[in-house]
């Protein structure tokens, strides 16, 4: 019989299942069933939905047994730094408040108080974000301290939707150093600075590796299904399965992760955590085989998705290209990290002030806008581009594209351009197998 392999991967706007099988020593893949995800407000906060993102991930496995398509193992990957918090009776403490959302602001400034900015990038190698999920618990901590005191369980996202399909609990590691409290040397938590920033040390779980067979479901999600699985951890932090899937068993190449966030770098062996990388914001990322990404997040499709919605999503993303090369010659550009761009109330008036701001042109037309995020993208690429060069010492042939963005072929045009390095077209793409 067939043996099926199911990949459920979820993003900050939407998941997918996709079933895989090998026929004649090929990966053939197939997607059967798609859902949408975003934050929404409540109780004042940007919050996940991950009641019913769960409820998605069994309605996907439900039309597996509906199609006759059962797995035979499955994993689970999604965005990075957001966590739950469970008490004692395996119940979420708070809100599952989300990465876009304003509570973390200032709290930058807490942290430093107990351990310097610099000495901080040392411990761990970690690009400074006020999202990340340093300042996320630091927020609780102060805003919420009875979450952090009744803490028993601190689960990434993965983990949690893991956790309600078999019962078992584990932190995965690529997306636990995404937390900024893993030391690279170690690849483990870092038990003295958990306890110098006040967090509660009980609550982290024992980190495991992609590769470490979580479980089979539960009685209840397996009658609920119409059938058993085995839960496997893959790198949950979805670019780290990015990466893997990148066509290449050498290091002359940059990778770009691209979707919601554009995760462009290296992969390396061993972490940079020098003040040259972190005047440079770069970051160590845990990678598959404790390999890392060195890489450097950068703000992504996020803003061109942004402008889409308050179009009414009137433009389909090829249409946005299509409009974008006819307002090619547009000359106004934007730095796509600016802080104002990460969670505005408008992203079309974010562009627009931006550009007045910096006495430039403002976009008139959706093309315009359109060509604006592309070409600022594009740019931003460059920029990483030389900053990796410059600080490795070498030049690095080619870059490879993957993930939804690698669909834009206007902006991958304008990538090959701004950066003079060449890309593999996808017609020419082959998938690096990774047993699991």
């Amino acid at each position: 019989m067939q043996k099926y392999y199911l990949a459920v991967d979820i993003g900050a706007s939407s998941g997918r299942h996709i079933l895989g099988c090998l026929t004649d020593d090929k990966i053939t893949l197939e997607e059967v069933y798609r859902f949408e995800n975003g934050m929404v407000k409540k109780d004042g906060n940007l919050c996940w939905e991950l009641d019913r993102l769960f409820e998605e991930i069994k309605n996907g496995l439900k039309k597996c047994k509906e199609i006759g398509k059962i797995p035979t193992s499955m994993g689970i990957d999604t965005w990075a730094v957001d966590f739950v918090l469970l008490d004692s009776k395996d119940q979420i403490l708070g809100n599952t408040v989300g990465y876009r959302d304003r509570r973390t602001t200032g709290m930058d400034t807490l942290v430093y108080n107990k351990i310097a900015e610099d000495e901080l990038y040392n411990r761990t190698g970690i690009q400074k974000q006020i999202f990340n999920t340093i300042y996320q618990l630091m927020a609780v901590k102060t805003q919420n301290p009875d979450h952090m005191e009744k803490a028993e369980s601190f689960l990434m996202v993965p983990d949690y939707f893991n956790y309600l399909l078999t019962g078992n609990k584990r932190n995965e590691y690529t997306n636990a150093t995404t937390t900024q409290l893993v030391s690279p040397v170690t690849k483990d938590w870092d038990d003295e600075l958990i306890n110098q920033l006040g967090f509660n040390r009980k609550m982290f779980c024992e980190i495991s590796l992609p590769k470490t067979v979580v479980g089979k479901f539960s009685d209840q999600v397996k009658e609920e299904v119409g059938f058993d699985c085995e839960v496997i951890l893959p790198a949950t932090h979805d670019t780290g399965s990015a990466v893997l899937s990148v066509p290449a068993n050498d290091d002359d190449y940059f990778y770009i992760s691209s979707g919601t966030w554009s995760l462009m770098g290296i992969e390396r062996t061993e972490a940079d955590c020098s003040q040259v990388s972190k005047m440079a914001n770069f970051t160590n990322e845990g990678g598959y085989d404790y390999r890392f990404r060195y890489l450097k997040n950068i703000m992504g499709l996020w803003m061109i998705q942004s402008v889409r919605h308050e179009l009414n999503d009137a433009y389909s993303f090829a249409k946005l290209c299509e409009l974008a090369m006819e307002a090619d010659d547009f000359t106004s550009r934007v730095d796509v990290n600016a802080d104002c761009f990460l969670s505005p109330d408008n992203m079309t008036e974010a562009i627009k002030k931006y550009c007045r701001d910096t006495n430039q042109k403002e976009p008139a037309t959706v093309g315009e806008l359109a060509a604006c995020i592309y070409h600022s993208l594009a740019k931003s690429y460059a920029d990483t581009v030389d900053e990796i060069e410059k600080i490795t010492g070498r030049t690095y042939s080619r870059i490879h594209i993957v993930g939804g963005g690698s669909n834009a072929d206007y902006l991958n045009e304008l990538t090959a351009n701004y950066t003079k390095k060449p890309y593999m077209p996808a017609q020419q793409r082959q998938r690096r197998l990774v047993t699991y």
